[in-house]
């Protein structure tokens, strides 16, 4: 199967996501299609690559989810001897 462009996304799929979250999606779906995955698969690790950013939000519109700063700006330390 040839990879998917956003313009090929079903319309529900592009209405609710904005376009950041549908370029993750086709990215995460053709992947998962290269590596041999069903159609079926390839759309669930689209959607869990999505979820790992977006979120559902109001009216069905996904949105960014806010930073965690604690993971963020955690100081980095190295341990020596």
């Amino acid at each position: 199967m040839a990879d998917k462009t956003i313009n090929e996304l079903p319309d529900e799929i592009r209405e609710q996501l904005p376009e950041h979250a549908q370029q993750i999606f086709v990215a995460a779906f053709n992947a998962a299609q290269s590596n041999g995955m069903s159609e079926e698969g390839a759309r669930d690790v689209a959607w869990n690559s999505v979820k790992n950013e977006y979120e559902p939000g109001n009216e069905g519109k996904w949105q960014r989810k806010p930073e965690d700063t604690a993971i963020h700006n955690k100081a980095v330390v190295s341990g020596g001897n």
